[in-house]
């Protein structure tokens, strides 16, 4: 009998105008956590997906416990016990955490006619707690914050009793704390022998949690490594296929004036962000650190016009307004790139030309009500070529492409606004080291021409190796500004803890 638990032998995936899958093989064992790595557009998640039924291979073939088998499509791979976590999450934001979790194999009272609820909630509570979550399974998915529902989508591969977990990027959303929990399930499942395909950007989880190593590059497979065998310059260099000297590019940017004051910004939820005060200078990048919970999120959305029930003074060169809506904030030359890319970022069915002018169509008007697509045209074409956006042509789906060139194309988007301030909410997530640099750079570089950066990240170290200043959050205030050298680890995680309730401050 065979030592793996799975092989993928050949596999070749081609799309239109992209060979995404050129002769790749992968060799499973169980009771072990087989790291999957590469840059964005190496195919990690293709053949994932190749292996979960959701695409079908041009050739190759699948050998599961021995045997060679066809998936067709995920439900095929739930009941061989394969199951997977998705990198861009998909929860059905309107019904429970239980029904989420138990989608398509609900519990029934009578079969094909009344779903047992009580039953399907007191699962759901079993397998939360086996991964020690603690949540009503009767809570609306919509109202979990991304992280939570990261936690809740591994809960639901967890519960089908896989012997196979596909974990999809599973930790670019949680804080090192919730990593810790995460790491402690994977161990559990581990010890259970069920085998764990991870594929992750963070170097650091991957020397900590994995056994082996296979690293894919433009669709070719490179060669798998024992974990320990291996350095994180090792596994860049087998990655990008060169070396990369410096993880970040030379800040050459000089904050200026102050073309920003927030004063007393305040939710009108209580549970939010309230009495928040700081300044941004022209030509500054300024880092914005917390963990989970600190409500970074929603004071930037707050700045944006996306959460009108604030109170508070936004000052912007000289002149103070209220941002009820966007249309204010982009009228006062600020613009904002959400956390969640794939949610609230790009528009998925349309193509990469409409993706990007999107925002400034009033800019590429004839006779003042026709759209001008030569114009259009041009604009997308030059941002493509100066972000070094890799795309088939202008008219792909965005959808196809990377999530780093899906990332350029919504930086894109907004430059073609020409902002003076632009707030960027987790700009790396999800993204791998090699296209993270080239964002680094596009961020740097705007600095450099005067644009004011704001920038969330749950990644301390590229906060460190980004900032001018970092602003710290805890429990929805503003605990401190750090920079020079104040800027490091002991100091930015001691503000990020200091979390002092209203009934605490009282007592």
């Amino acid at each position: 009998m065979s030592e793996y638990i799975l092989e993928m032998k050949n596999v070749k995936k081609s799309f239109p105008g992209v060979k995404a899958l050129d002769n790749v093989m992968l060799k499973l064992r169980p009771g072990t956590v087989h790291a999957l790595m590469g840059e964005n557009g190496a195919g990690k998640s293709t053949l994932m997906k190749c292996l979960f039924g959701v695409y079908q291979m041009d050739e190759g073939e699948v050998i599961y416990n021995g045997e060679q088998v066809k998936i067709s499509n995920p439900n095929e791979a739930l009941l061989k016990g394969i199951a997977m976590v998705h990198q861009e999450l998909n929860p059905i934001p309107e019904r429970s955490i239980a029904e989420n979790i138990f989608c398509g194999r609900y519990p029934a009272k009578v079969p094909g006619i009344l779903v047992d609820h009580a039953k399907m909630n007191a699962q759901t509570r079993e397998v939360l707690a086996h991964v020690n979550l603690d949540f009503d399974p009767t809570r609306k998915m919509g109202t979990l914050s991304v992280s939570q529902t990261q936690l809740v989508e591994i809960a639901r591969a967890i519960s089908v009793g896989a012997k196979i977990v596909i974990m999809d990027e599973p930790s670019s959303s949680l804080t090192r704390g919730e990593v810790s929990k995460l790491f402690t399930v994977i161990d559990k499942l581990r010890a259970e022998g069920v085998a764990i395909i991870y594929i992750s950007h963070k170097m650091e989880e991957i020397l900590q949690i994995s056994d082996e190593v296979s690293i894919l590059r433009d669709g070719q497979y490179i060669g798998t490594w024992l974990a320990n065998e291996l350095t994180t310059d090792m596994i860049i260099t087998r990655m990008v296929g060169r070396q990369l000297s410096n993880l970040y590019p030379k800040r050459e940017n000089v904050p200026a004036e102050t073309v920003l004051e927030v004063d007393n910004y305040t939710s009108i939820n209580p549970k939010s962000f309230r009495n928040v005060s700081f300044s941004l200078r022209r030509g500054e990048i300024l880092g914005v650190s917390g963990l989970v919970g600190a409500q970074r999120t929603e004071l930037m959305e707050g700045l944006f016009g996306l959460r009108s029930t604030v109170s508070g003074a936004l000052t912007y060169q000289g002149e103070t307004f209220k941002c009820a809506k966007p249309k204010d904030a982009i009228g006062h030359g600020i613009a904002l790139l959400t956390e969640d890319r794939r949610l609230t970022g790009i528009f998925g069915v349309l193509s990469v030309a409409d993706n990007v002018s999107v925002a400034s169509l009033e800019k590429h008007l004839k006779y003042g009500f026709m759209l001008d697509r030569k114009s259009i045209n041009k604009l997308v074409e030059d941002n493509v070529s100066k972000l070094s956006i890799k795309t088939p042509s202008i008219k792909t789906l965005i959808q196809s492409l990377s999530g780093g060139n899906q990332q350029k194309v919504i930086v894109s988007r907004w430059l073609a606004n020409d902002p003076d301030v632009l707030i960027m909410d987790e700009p790396t997530r999800g993204i791998d080291v090699g296209a993270k640099y080239e964002i680094y750079c596009i961020i740097a570089d705007l600095a450099k021409q005067g644009k004011s950066i704001i920038m969330i990240s749950s990644e301390m170290e590229e906060l460190m190796g980004m900032a001018d200043r970092i602003m710290v959050m805890a429990g929805g205030r503003l605990t401190g500004i750090v920079e020079g050298d104040d800027i490091n680890d002991e100091t930015i995680m001691e503000l990020a803890t200091r979390f002092e309730t209203e009934e605490e401050k009282h007592a």
